[in-house]
């Protein structure tokens, strides 16, 4: 099994600030009304989505939620073009359609989002089913939050995979609140992987915050999954730092506490200075040019053309002539 090496806590690292970098622009324009529709960033989870990019291969897919925008990045989608769908704009990765709700890229594994929460934990099943019957070597991977676990597919789902020993990875990115709701008030525990196992699968918990725990945890439950053992359900305990609306209320000690004490990116900028991977100088630079990154992708963003009302029909049947051929 990989452990975790100095290299690959590094690249961690960057990959946690290039995500919160490009969220943070994200909340930016959108309160500049340049982002049209809602927009869910997942401030404060950076970890959770760099440990399941990390773990997963270009040949597996993924079933991203509203607050995935970084896994959609880190999956290798140009930063350019995710900047741009999430514009609306015609040069984004689905031409504007999808938004930030529906982002999808196949060529990089992401089979798309949805703005019903949790029905992609039945449309996961699908590639998974057909990965098991094919004897391909391939998983299928569904992010989902606390609030979903409510929800009727996320039985029947649980259920089907178990019965079946689909190759299926559960990612439950436990950040205590479904809008405003919070967990224990939702369900019987705040642990969900208490939930799932009741479905005789194999259930991990791990701190979301700590990137080192949260990426080892997912290579092995991918591991799990890959070596024919049937699905895992993995969840990430951590916090969103941003309310769903400006009427939101949590404890302000709450959000102090998880902004200061249990930040992932703080969490790991001290281990990488307390093993003298790098300077604090050296990754004030990492800083600099994440940011000077993402801004050359909003530039292109803003800059880029809306999609031509003429082709609004495009891409809603297929194309039999290229069937044909």
């Amino acid at each position: 099994m990989e452990l975790i090496s100095d290299r690959t806590l590094l690249q961690l690292y960057r990959d946690m600030v290039l995500v919160r970098v490009f969220e943070q622009q994200l909340e930016n324009e959108h309160k500049r009304g340049r982002i049209p529709g809602l927009l869910h960033t997942g401030v404060g989870q950076e970890a959770t989505l760099a440990a399941i990019a990390h773990a997963l291969r270009r040949t597996d897919c993924f079933f991203p939620d509203h607050r995935s925008h970084g896994l959609c990045l880190l999956a290798g989608t140009p930063g350019e073009k995710l900047m741009a769908e999430i514009f609306g704009r015609a040069t984004g990765v689905c031409g504007g359609r999808g938004g930030s709700m529906h982002l999808a890229d196949a060529s990089v594994g992401n089979f798309g989002g949805n703005t019903v929460e949790g029905s992609m934990m039945a449309t996961c099943l699908g590639p998974a089913l057909a990965w098991k019957m094919r004897g391909e070597d391939r998983i299928s991977a569904v992010v989902i939050g606390d609030g979903t676990v409510g929800r009727g597919e996320f039985n029947e789902s649980l259920n089907r995979a178990s019965t079946w020993k689909l190759p299926v990875l559960y990612c439950c990115i436990n950040n205590q609140y479904a809008i405003s709701t919070h967990v224990t008030a939702a369900h019987p525990t705040a642990h969900l992987s208490e939930i799932a196992a009741g479905y005789k699968l194999r259930t991990v918990e791990v701190d979301g915050n700590d990137v080192v725990a949260a990426t080892q945890a997912a290579l092995e439950a991918v591991a799990y999954v890959r070596s024919g053992n049937g699905p895992c359900f993995l969840e990430f305990h951590t916090y969103r730092w941003q309310g769903i609306f400006s009427g939101e209320i949590r404890d302000p000690e709450e959000v102090r506490m998880w902004k200061e004490d249990r930040d992932p990116i703080r969490r790991a900028r001290s281990m990488i200075l307390e093993k003298g991977l790098a300077s604090a100088d050296e990754l004030a630079a990492v800083q600099m040019e994440v940011e000077t990154l993402v801004a050359t992708w909003v530039k292109f963003a803003r800059e880029s053309p809306m999609p031509d009302p003429a082709t609004a029909l495009d891409y809603v049947y297929a194309d039999l002539e290229v069937f044909a051929r």
